[in-house]
Order: C-alpha cells, then structure tokens, then sequence
C-alpha cells in the first residue's frame, strides 16, 4: 500500500523557520512530480509549491522568496523549507505526489505560527 508520510510541522513564532518532510513508503515507483498544499481553517486547500519530474519548481505569490521545495530521488522524498514564517501561514499542510500513474496525499501536518 502507497503511504504518504508528512512531518516537520510544528509550533513557531513569527520569523521562524520549520522544514517539511513527505516521504513515500510501499511503492516501487518514484515521485515524479511533488506538491505542497496548505488549508487553513474555512479557507479552500491551497497549491503552495511545487516541483516536477525535471526538478523545475513553481510557488505561490505567498510562499516566493520564502519557501523551497526541493526532492531526494534516491529517498524519494519531498521536502518544503520554509522561513520567515508568518501567522497566515498556519494551516495543515499537505504532500501530494504523482508515483507512477496514480496521485497520492498524505495525511497532513500541522503549522502553526504565533505572533
């Protein structure tokens, strides 16, 4: 079974800085394309970054300049550094990743900024 795993969200005060985690488990295929997407409380799931096949990154007005997301294709992992954090940026953030024909999500990890 595909898992994608979530870490690295967490409690940060204005400025700070957390590094997300998404790993895949149960599949012999690999990440091709990887994306972050983020929901805050009574907003819409939000594309944050993303980065595909060739390692070309897209981002959010929001997150540019701030985050990085970046791979490990020998892990297969995705990873999202984020600095400067701000309070909008407190949602659940989640991996969504494309893993040979089939689109995964996983669980979802919580970020939290306080001012």
């Amino acid at each position: 079974q595909v898992q994608l795993v979530e870490s690295g969200g967490g409690l940060v005060q204005v400025g700070g800085s957390l590094r997300l985690s998404c790993a895949a488990s149960g599949s012999i295929q690999s990440i091709s394309a990887g994306n972050w997407y983020r929901q805050a409380p009574g907003k819409q799931r939000e594309l944050v970054a993303g980065i595909s096949s060739g390692g070309t990154t897209h981002y959010a007005e929001s997150a540019k300049g701030r985050f990085t997301i970046s791979r490990d294709n020998a892990r297969n992992m995705v990873y999202l550094q984020m600095n400067d954090l701000l309070p909008e940026d407190t949602a659940v953030y989640y991996c969504n990743a494309l893993l040979g024909m089939y689109d995964y999500w996983g669980q979802g990890t919580q970020v939290t900024v306080s001012s």
